[in-house]
């Protein structure tokens, strides 16, 4: 690699990551820890690592200090690992400071991470994106041991999104002075999601659609090497049919196979660990199932409404559902499960003894009854301080009280916020 082009671009990058526009997220990093940055494509990992370098400047570092460097650059394309080191190299012959390495979707890199863990071991600081499963591999956790804090990005929550589309949403009376701009601002989260990129796209169901082509065909087919691309397909398809149900791994192979392409139930676990690795799905458990049935049956989501509106025709109740399920992910990670056990509820976070029902409306009595009963009941086996209802169409929150039980009612969008 001529070390000619990699001064070059460490020059020109430096001026980049100090002209970029930034939507502040709410990702608190610890100071003097190393970080990889991990998540969906387009999901904001690189405008995080931004973040950080701004916070760095904004409390005294240089910008000589900054040693970003981006290996999606098609300037790059023949860097192989034994170039790795002349970056570094490069940078001391041009400053005469001690960098701060970002490495942008360095697993590009074939054996990136034995470089990566040396800079972590001589001292130095570094901040690692990366899109796919090799970020979270076995060999590389053991290769970095320690030494790296993962970090998963997501897609906007609903405040970020409203700041992206010019909503202080924080400000004083914001609720009452701009509370028409905030539910129109909604309906288009509800349907189309917050990866950032989606806030500035005219046509967003044409943009997903094609993110979503660029996963199934790089991230997934190519990358493991999946023959039955159609299995795949109805698989992907059957899950968003059912973000609401919880399904096993035998249900899913039966389901596919019957569609004309017959799939082993070990196919369709790989299958679904491929879909968590590309972090396209996630899935809760039931708290109540045994353990067998805890890692096979479970209620699986996927990670942006934007992506899984893609798949449905009549999509209200189920993007509701998911969009809460992307929020308890962001907050609680693994302590989210669903109950079953004579009833079921949607949610319940262990930490918090927090049961959420989800009900796009609530206008009907019968199933008001419901979704209320199954609250009680649950409550009535199972440490809960809080129960709550998150609705669409509720017009104000409120409570309803019921065999001594304390019922919050309150719209997604207020929850969200």
């Amino acid at each position: 690699m001529d070390k000619e082009i990699i001064k070059l671009l460490i020059a020109e990058y430096q001026l980049k990551v100090l002209d970029v526009q930034l939507v502040p997220r709410s990702y608190q990093l610890e100071a003097q820890v190393n970080y990889v940055f991990v998540g969906l494509r387009r999901a904001g990992k690189s405008f995080l690592m931004y973040q950080q370098i701004r916070k760095l400047l904004d409390t005294g570092h240089k910008s000589d200090e900054i040693l970003y460097f981006n290996f999606e650059d098609e300037r790059l394309a023949s860097l192989t690992s034994s170039d790795l080191d002349l970056i570094k190299t490069c940078y001391e012959e041009m400053f005469d400071t001690k960098p701060i390495f970002f490495l942008d979707e360095i697993q590009i890199v074939e054996h990136w991470e034995k470089f990566v863990r040396r800079l972590a071991d001589q001292g130095y600081r570094v901040y690692v994106t990366g899109s796919n499963a090799k970020m979270l591999s076995a060999e590389i956790a053991t290769t970095l041991g320690g030494r790296f804090m993962i970090q998963h990005v997501y897609p906007y929550t609903f405040a970020e999104y409203l700041l992206a589309v010019g909503i202080e949403y924080s400000s004083k009376n914001i609720l009452y002075t701009q509370r028409t701009a905030i539910e129109k601002a909604f309906q288009i989260y509800f349907y189309f999601g917050g990866l950032p990129e989606i806030t500035n796209i005219s046509d967003k169901r044409a943009w997903l659609s094609s993110l979503y082509q660029k996963l199934f065909f790089g991230d997934l087919i190519s990358r493991y090497q999946i023959r039955n691309d159609f299995g795949l397909k109805i698989l992907i398809r059957k899950m968003a049919e059912s973000v609401k149900q919880a399904t096993s791994f035998n249900r899913f192979a039966n389901v596919v196979s019957a569609a004309g392409k017959k799939i082993s139930t070990d196919s369709i676990i790989d299958y679904l660990e491929y879909l968590n690795q590309t972090w396209m799905i996630f899935g809760f458990e039931n708290i109540n199932a045994k353990l067998s049935n805890k890692a096979s049956i479970k209620k699986y989501y996927f990670v942006d409404n934007g992506l899984l509106n893609l798949f449905l025709i009549d999509p209200n109740t189920s993007l509701l559902e998911n969009l809460v399920a992307i929020r308890l992910k962001q907050l609680y990670d693994d302590d989210v499960f669903f109950y079953q056990n004579g009833v079921e509820v949607d949610f319940y976070v262990v930490s918090e003894q927090l049961a959420i029902q989800v009900c796009y409306s609530l206008t009907n009595e019968d199933t008001l009854k419901r979704e209320v009963n199954a609250l009680v009941k649950m409550s009535k086996l199972i440490d809960c301080k809080k129960l709550l209802i998150i609705t669409k169409d509720e017009p104000k929150t409120k409570t309803i009280t019921e065999s001594g039980c304390n019922i919050e009612v309150v719209q997604a969008w207020r929850w969200l916020l």
